[in-house]
């Protein structure tokens, strides 16, 4: 696996001069503007040696239970009614699955492939439109080691995730009900995409708005107060899969977050506090969407 991670990060790095030579650019239309981005077909291409990764790994994090799921599931149409009455949370994903399994059969890598392929073209999508440096992001989804925590891990988790980032586009053309929608669609694959609804009427505005802030500090409030906060948060979630999870975080004092990644994935959100008079200078629209998504997340 390491051999091939350093040799896609050096694909990533000379993709670039390689392509250099052939016509991978054309115009496009972003928040307004004109801009130069990488035509799909070769974005997807740079970006396709982390597919192909992705689906053929070995046993790595929650690979092996993903796989036995898998092969259990029904192989006939005939079977899918009786095992969809099984499922209690997140049907989208594992009527998906089944799906999968009863259209190209029980071969587990096609599995994993097809899943990386969908997750890789959501990100493709994002990445290759709005980054003004679109290798830079691939190296930082890798360097960053995000790849493995979803990719090969939380892989139902990580379907939604893409969901919604996939969706971004509405959120910038200030259409609320189809970002809603997608995200609804993203809570059949994981029920905790919900949680991103109330952002669609926060993150409006420059960085930093006074929405934003007060936001930020009723959740630190929240913090304040966790007892109360997690028994709201536990009869919230009553219904779902997530009953208990809140309280079970504070019980065994382990909420499966290392305190140095949460320092780390903070330094964009403060660095973006501290620059907030440039940024509200450039005034640009999706600036400030990321800004203001991150300062929520990171709370």
């Amino acid at each position: 696996m390491t051999s091939g991670y350093v040799l896609i990060i050096i694909w990533i790095a000379i993709s670039p001069m390689l392509l250099k030579t052939i016509d991978t650019h054309e115009e496009i239309t972003v928040t307004g503007k004109r801009e130069y981005r990488y035509k799909f077909l070769w974005a997807f291409i740079i970006f396709l040696p982390v597919i192909i990764m992705a689906g053929t790994r070995g046993s790595i994090g929650d690979t092996d239970a993903y796989r036995k799921m898998f092969q259990e599931m029904p192989q006939a149409f005939s079977g899918l009614n009786q095992y969809i009455s099984t499922l209690t949370k997140d049907k989208g994903f594992y009527i998906f699955s089944a799906l999968i399994i009863i259209m190209v059969g029980a071969n587990t890598k096609t599995y994993f492939l097809i899943l990386a392929a969908i997750q890789g073209f959501c990100l493709v999508k994002i990445y290759r439109k709005y980054s003004i440096n679109y290798t830079i992001s691939v190296f930082l989804f890798l360097a960053s080691s995000d790849y493995i925590s979803w990719m090969y891990n939380g892989i139902r988790q990580f379907m939604a995730v893409v969901i919604t980032f996939a969706s971004i586009g509405f959120l910038l053309q200030n259409n609320k009900i189809k970002y809603i929608i997608a995200i609804l669609i993203a809570s059949l694959f994981h029920q905790s995409a919900l949680i991103l609804i109330p952002f669609a009427f926060v993150v409006d505005g420059r960085a930093w708005n006074k929405k934003t802030i007060f936001f930020i500090l009723a959740a630190l409030l929240a913090v304040a107060f966790i007892g109360q906060f997690t028994n709201f948060l536990d009869n919230a979630l009553a219904e779902t899969q997530y009953k208990n999870v809140v309280s079970d975080w504070k019980e065994f004092e382990d909420d499966g977050t290392n305190v140095l990644r949460v320092l780390v994935y903070s330094v964009p959100t403060i660095l973006s506090y501290l620059g907030r008079r440039i940024i509200w200078e450039k005034d640009n629209r999706l600036i400030n969407l990321c800004v203001n998504m991150l300062s929520l997340i990171h709370i």
